[in-house]
């Protein structure tokens, strides 16, 4: 069995990994939040920035533990993000990137619990939870475009991208004062 340390770094090293595919799911999702919202689909918009900003907080978690276990988070996304795509294939795409980042995740989780990380196996248990509910949102937005076309779409159209967040920022909070 490897020592301390190394079970450590190995740890690191999955979550480290999950960072980046974070950091290109939040690229990926906010540059289809700009995208949608040009094409006037407000509705869609607004559901896309909502996931980017969970995507947000699952990048952040991932970083706060890595800090924790003494290790140094990436700022580095594991890809480029997907530009000017059309919106039949954005939902698709995005599907396959959440189901594919579940299986990943599901391999992390078993390296942490394989190198006695319960901590950390939590903390990928919860975020697999959440990349499910986008799987399952992605994959019935993919299947109204399919199924519905441009019905589908002309009932969304000039819908508002409002997502009612507040901004909270470091500036508007005063706290920067």
């Amino acid at each position: 069995m490897a020592d301390k340390d190394q079970r450590r770094q190995n740890v690191i090293d999955v979550l480290n990994k999950a960072r980046g595919m974070e950091l290109q799911a939040i690229s990926q999702y906010m540059n289809q939040h700009y995208g949608l919202d040009d094409m006037d689909y407000g509705e869609l918009a607004g559901k896309m920035k909502l996931i980017a900003i969970d995507e947000m907080r699952h990048a952040e978690a991932f970083a706060e533990r890595i800090k924790e276990l003494g290790g140094e988070p990436t700022t580095e996304p594991t890809a480029k993000p997907q530009r000017g795509q059309a919106i039949s294939t954005i939902y698709p795409f995005d599907s396959e990137l959440e189901d594919d980042t579940i299986d990943v995740y599901n391999q992390f989780l078993l390296t942490c619990r394989d190198n006695g990380d319960s901590v950390s196996m939590k903390l990928f248990e919860q975020i697999i939870e959440e990349e499910q509910a986008h799987f399952n949102y992605f994959d019935a937005i993919a299947g109204h475009i399919k199924d519905l076309g441009d019905s589908y779409l002309a009932r969304i159209a000039g819908t508002p991208s409002a997502t009612g967040l507040q901004p909270q920022g470091f500036v508007i909070t005063g706290k920067g004062a």
